[in-house]
Order: C-alpha cells, then structure tokens, then sequence
C-alpha cells in the first residue's frame, strides 16, 4: 500500500469531527492535525481522536504538517480564506463544507485561486453515497423512467443548509446536463440573520440543456414530507419521465412507480456509512487524476451558480441566463428587495423553527 495521506481537519464541530473521524479510521490516511478556535473543543476532540498535533491557528498547523489534505468545515462567512490557508499549505486537495461561497463573486475568486493552484477541490455532498440516493439514480440511468422529463426537489430546512444539497442531486440525476437558465422566487428574510443566511422561503426552475426541467424549493414553504418526523430531513428529491417516477426522502428510503410496477426501499441519512466512501474517493482521485470525486468542487461550483442565478431571479424579477459573471452580492440585493417579517411555514407544527 502507498504512504498514507496526511490530512489536516479544520473545524471541530460536528461536521467536522465527522471528517475527523473517518479520515482517522481509514489506513489510506494520517489524520495528522486538527484546529480549532476554541480551545475546549480542540482539547476534547484531540483526546478523542487520538491527535497529537492541535493548533487554533490553522495556517501555523499547516506549516508543521505540510498535509497533502486540507479539510475545513467551518461558518460559511470564511471559506475564501479557508481556500487560501489550504493553496498556500501546499495540499493536493482541499476538501471543504457546502455552500462553497456566500456570493457568486466569492465562488468564482475560489474557483481561480484553486484552478491557479492545481489543487482539486471536494465539497460536502455526501447525500448521494446514500443507498436511496443511489437507487433512485440507479432506475433513472437505466431508463425506467422512460423519457426524463422533470427533476425535482424540497426541503424544509433553509436555503443555505440544503439548497445546493438538492441541486447536487437533480442535477446527478439529470445526468449533469448543464444549466440554460434558472427563474426564482423568495419570501421572508428572517433568516438572513443566520450564520447560513436564506432567504426564508426560495423556489427556483431550472431549465437544462436537455430539455429537462428542475422544480426545487426550499424552506418555510416549502412542502411538507409528513413521512419523516424530523422537520430537518423532511426533504424529498427525485425524477418524473414519460413511464413513471422516483425518489428519495433523507429520511424514509425510497419509492418509484416504473414501466415495470411499484417498487420501494430503505435508506436514511447515516453518516457512519456515507462518510467512508466519501473519503475513500478522495484518496482514489490523488491516487489517479482520472478517478475524479463526484463531489468535485467543479460540479458544486455549477449547483452554486444555479442557486446564485436563482436569487438574481428574485432581484431583477426575470429569467437568469446562465453561465454567471461577478455582480452585487446576490443576499445583499436579496434583503434590499424583499419585504419585512417571515413567512408561515407550510404546517403549523414546524412554525417555531421558523419563527422566533
């Protein structure tokens, strides 16, 4: 076996201990740094992982180090400086949380930084290695579907938590076409405030090169997915053709009426089993250029620039050709345009997550 990988995790939250862990637990790596700015939590995840090598200052730990991996998942206010802590670290990859920015402005100075660097770079979609995910694309590439001519999803949660989740998804789905244009519409902006911050309620359709259409929406009105109890995984995602549809729920497996009857299955969110192959593959694309990540930052780059066109929408009341250049900061106009106050969420029983 070749030397392992030393990664360094940046972040000791939970999304971060997650990396942590199973960088830690795979022999194709040395989890060999973690930061934090906290030092309480540095202690106890360090104690917990078995890490020697623990700093508060990431670009210190880095010098020390020199990973071949740099991992952060940390507040999406700082991931441009995140980005150049890892080019200047000297990694190979950097691995980082979603949303890849908070404007288009901020994506494409990550995408030149990291494209003038060589480094390849892999965002936190980890949805897709779920095995419900995977089995709705399974019967949608083998056709069952007939002609696919929708591509859907929703979520309670709001937009920067999963909108580029869903995109991730539909876009898999709908074979990666690339996006034409997008036309949108928000509501509320209560949450705007929020270390995420969204919009309250955003919709968005998606025209693809293919002819095929994307129907996403996301938030307080968005629909509800009463299978599921907890309003966070009430998310439903799939496609529609010409014999029939499918989907997933995060949290209650998956279900398809195809050209050959009914059909359903398990799956649930589970970290556990979604973050090994997560982080096997980013060893597989260092290993060879050509085993590229599927949740490669050129493929989140392009769901980000339809969530960003979608906001735009909003703005300019209009349809938004894609691909997208810099402009004013699309949460910017968004709280310029959009009246005072929140939106009732689509059942009563989710308002106070909404609502406070």
């Amino acid at each position: 076996m070749s030397k392992p990988y030393k990664a360094v995790v940046v972040g000791m939250g939970k999304r971060g201990m997650h990396h942590a862990a199973a960088f830690a637990k795979n022999p194709r790596f040395e989890l060999a740094g973690i930061s934090d700015l906290d030092g309480g939590r540095l202690a106890k995840a360090a104690a917990e992982l078995g890490v020697k090598n623990t700093s508060a200052d990431a670009a210190a730990l880095c010098r020390t180090v020199e990973p071949d991996i740099f991992c952060f998942c940390t507040p999406p206010s700082v991931r441009l400086p995140c980005i150049e802590i890892g080019v200047r670290s000297g990694a190979r990859l950097i691995a980082y949380e979603k949303p890849i920015a908070l404007s288009m402005n901020e994506a494409l100075a990550i995408r030149e930084a990291v494209g003038r660097a060589g480094v390849k770079t892999v965002v936190s979609h980890q949805h897709r290695y779920g095995q419900h995910y995977r089995k709705v694309h399974e019967i949608i590439e083998a056709g069952d579907l007939g002609r696919l001519h929708t591509v859907y999803g929703h979520a309670l949660g709001w937009t920067m938590h999963l909108y580029t989740h869903l995109l991730d998804l539909v876009r898999w789905y709908n074979g990666n076409a690339e996006a034409e244009w997008v036309i949108g519409q928000a509501a509320g902006k209560s949450k705007l405030t929020d270390n995420h911050p969204s919009p309250d309620y955003l919709t968005g359709i998606v025209h693809f090169a293919n002819g095929v259409h994307g129907i996403l929406e996301c938030g307080a009105g968005a629909p509800d997915v009463p299978e599921v109890d907890t309003w966070w995984r009430k998310n439903r995602v799939g496609g529609q053709g010409t014999g029939g549809f499918a989907e997933a729920l995060t949290d209650g497996g998956w279900r398809a009426v195809t050209m050959a009857g009914e059909a359903s299955g398990p799956g649930a969110m589970n970290y556990d089993r979604d973050m090994p192959p997560y982080v096997d593959d980013m060893a597989s694309w260092l290993d060879d250029d050509s085993r590229v990540h599927p949740c490669n930052g050129e493929s989140a780059h392009k769901g980000f620039e339809i969530l960003m066109a979608t906001l735009r929408s909003v703005v300019q009341r209009g349809q938004i050709k894609l691909p997208l250049g810099p402009g004013e900061p699309e949460l910017e106009a968004l709280a310029r345009v959009l009246p005072d106050g929140p939106i009732l969420p689509s059942t009563e029983g989710n308002r106070k997550e909404y609502v406070r």
